[in-house]
């Protein structure tokens, strides 16, 4: 056993194994302060066939941790001369079987050698870029307390093309720390005259606890089942999951003989698997897989999330998420500027909610003119902007179910643009140049009329070019207002459709279009004031070609 910290419950599952006729070996990391290991030894002291190996300083990823194998193993060799397998366990492992169903295991399989092995180029779950590598170069600072050293000088070795030479005869492997070898397997790696050369070796290997003996056993041994007998999981950074109370039935599902890492605190799993069993020994082959599903779909809920659902391990990396927002939705541009009560109008016909600008300078217009809205969103424009794609985000995700649809413009906060743009849940229409009819109908002097249109169309004419960006991934449709104008039918059907209405059917009617007489004129006033207004298209300075009076439109005709 190789014990770090929480010894208390080191001792508690070392006098299990020892009770139930186990020999126990125990290193006690050096780091661990001298009144706590003495009490510890002095703990298991009056037990027969527990011993305490010499003392190394253990480090992650260092040859420190095979050290101390090492001499536990030499040391079990040595006093216990009937041990027919050597069992390599941590202080923080469990079993989760009676002993004796082991002992029954192995008996069975006198000379297997139970160890994760397998070559470089068959290992999907080395984490941290080095494989092969890991081999080839030398390693001799702490991966964890020296980290820049340790990168810099990996960096050196690849410019320079240095190799380490891989002693002959060796095949790097790899595979779990956690082995249970047979005595003589492991006898003759601890007594091969090579030994000298091989430690060398791999105490310059990067953490070389998973490849020292995964290596040397295939030296000594043709009779290999490369798995471990030790239930552990790791995440996708390579980090272990810990075991709590609420994993009890998991772990006994597993069927597999020992379980690490198990929190110290789980009185629940210490008091359940560490109780004295009866009946028959079972014969159940350990098997993990049957928690393989359950343990996949966390690193997946970990890594990507619910679509539009952000969470402290996903939010500060930007990609990482799985998809921005959770449903789609709808954002329309110079809409609301064209026509009389356009919220009320799409409402109607899409049975979605619609509100107005959500990003305008004085608060957010919410359906209804409501305060606040679905999770307790506030209209006030200071929150909001204080993180205006979260409030979009949050929107959508506390309304997931329903179809959200708001207005934006030019005169509204723009830092949101490109997180639409790229949101492939975002609808996106757009009439361009529509800003320009409230200034047309304001009272306003006309210069700070001609200086608020230039304003407003720098800042449409820079938002359109983040929808025409080749990252967009928003369904984006413009149309110049002219080309509006002249049929607006058309378009409002198509948007309709994308919307997806349950039950489709043709527009029978559109909303009452403000009054946009003079509106051409309006225009070239502009233009003549040294403005140009070039995004509304070829719109008419005339209301008619030929300077006739007026006449009233035709209404709209739509055949059924």
């Amino acid at each position: 056993m190789l014990c770090h910290d929480a010894l208390d419950r080191a001792e508690q599952v070392a006098r299990h194994w020892s009770a139930h006729g186990c020999p126990v070996v125990i290193h006690v990391d050096k780091k661990v302060k001298r009144d706590a290991h003495d009490a510890f030894v002095k703990s298991l002291s009056r037990i027969e066939n527990v011993r305490f190996s010499e003392r190394h300083r253990c480090e992650w990823g260092t040859w420190s941790l095979v050290a101390a194998s090492q001499s536990a193993s030499e040391l079990m060799l040595r006093d216990f001369p009937e041990v027919r397998h050597v069992f390599l366990a941590s202080g923080s492992c469990l079993p989760l079987r009676p002993v004796e169903e082991l002992k029954q295991f192995l008996a069975e399989r006198p000379l297997t050698n139970f160890i994760e092995s397998v070559t470089t180029e068959d290992v999907p779950w080395t984490v941290g870029g080095l494989s092969l590598e890991r081999f080839t170069l030398r390693f001799p600072f702490s991966w964890k307390r020296r980290r820049k050293l340790f990168d810099a000088y990996v960096l050196l070795q690849r410019r320079v093309g240095f190799r380490r030479k891989i002693p002959d005869g060796l095949e790097p492997h790899l595979g779990s720390q956690w082995w249970c070898l047979t005595r003589s397997t492991l006898q003759a790696i601890l007594e091969d005259p090579e030994r000298p050369v091989h430690d060398a070796y791999f105490k310059k290997v990067w953490i070389p606890d998973e490849s020292y003996y995964q290596t040397l056993v295939r030296l000594y041994s043709g009779d290999i089942e490369s798995r471990s007998l030790t239930l552990s999981k790791f995440d996708f950074q390579g980090k272990p999951h810990i075991f709590y109370d609420d994993h009890l039935q998991l772990l006994r599902r597993s069927n597999c003989f020992v379980a690490r890492k198990i929190w110290p605190r789980a009185n629940r799993l210490y008091d359940t698997f560490l109780a004295p069993k009866e009946g028959e020994p079972g014969t159940a082959e350990p098997n993990p897989g049957k928690i393989d599903r359950i343990f996949a779909k966390a690193v997946e809920r970990r890594t990507r999330g619910r679509s539009g659902l952000y969470m402290q391990s996903r939010f500060p990396n930007s990609g990482w998420e799985n998809g921005t927002t959770c449903a789609p939705y709808s954002v329309f541009e110079g809409f609301a500027d064209l026509f009389e009560d356009f919220e009320g109008w799409l409402g109607k016909m899409v049975g979605a909610r619609v509100h107005g600008p959500l990003y305008a300078p004085d608060r957010a217009h919410f359906a209804g003119g409501q305060a606040h809205y679905a999770g307790a969103l506030s209209d006030c424009a200071t929150l909001r902007n204080y993180n205006p794609v979260a409030f979009l985000t949050n929107l959508v995700w506390n309304t997931r179910g329903e179809r959200q649809c708001f207005q934006f413009g030019p005169r509204d906060n723009q830092e949101p643009s490109w997180f639409m743009a790229t949101d492939s849940n975002a609808q996106i229409s757009v009439v361009t140049g529509a800003w320009a009819v409230p200034l047309f109908h304001s009272k306003r002097n006309f210069s700070e009329v001609r200086k608020e249109a230039a304003r407003l169309q720098k800042i449409e004419v820079e938002h359109l070019e983040i929808l025409r960006s080749p990252y967009t991934k928003a369904r984006v449709r413009v149309w110049t207002m002219a080309d509006f104008v002249e049929s607006p039918m058309e378009p409002l059907q198509t948007i309709i459709d994308e919307i997806g209405l349950r039950h489709p059917r043709r527009l029978t009617e559109v909303p009452r279009m403000v009054d946009l007489k003079g509106f051409g004129q309006f225009l070239q006033n502009l233009k003549n004031q040294g403005m140009q207004p070039h995004v509304m298209g070829d719109f008419p300075v005339t209301d008619r070609g030929d300077g006739a009076p007026d006449t009233p439109r035709k209404p709209y005709l739509v055949k059924q």
